[in-house]
């Protein structure tokens, strides 16, 4: 059995100013900037959010700008392979620490680890 949640809601930003982009969407959503350098790689700013409300991200990318899910797990390989099943096909393993998965639906989204130390309210169990 493992667990399973929507996690992260990530703005896929394309362009070098990932600042100036943040500063929109931190005024736009009314959530203020928690951290300007998630990863201290400049690729990544996390918006603050609510412990009910999903992780907001901002990710500096080289691909037209769109918007992407994450969905935590606590068992990444099981997740991965639930959802081949369900027709998502693997796309890339990143960094050893996430899947890049595509939907039946053309859309792209990644399996991630556990982002928040409470791994709930919204939890499905899959066996």
């Amino acid at each position: 059995m493992h667990h399973s949640r929507l996690c992260t809601l990530v703005l896929d930003c394309e362009g070098d100013d990932l600042r100036a982009a943040a500063a929109f969407w931190s005024a736009a959503l009314g959530k203020p900037i928690a951290n300007m350098d998630v990863d201290g790689d400049g690729k990544y700013v996390e918006l603050e959010t609510a412990d009910d409300e999903p992780l907001m991200l901002l990710q500096k990318v080289d691909h037209p700008s769109r918007v992407h899910l994450d969905i935590e797990t606590d068992d990444q390989e099981a997740e991965a392979a639930r959802l081949e099943k369900l027709g998502a096909k693997r796309i890339a393993y990143v960094r050893g620490r996430w899947w890049i998965m595509e939907a039946p639906s053309g859309h792209r989204f990644c399996i991630v680890h556990k982002q928040r130390k409470t791994f709930g309210p919204h939890l499905n169990r899959w066996d």
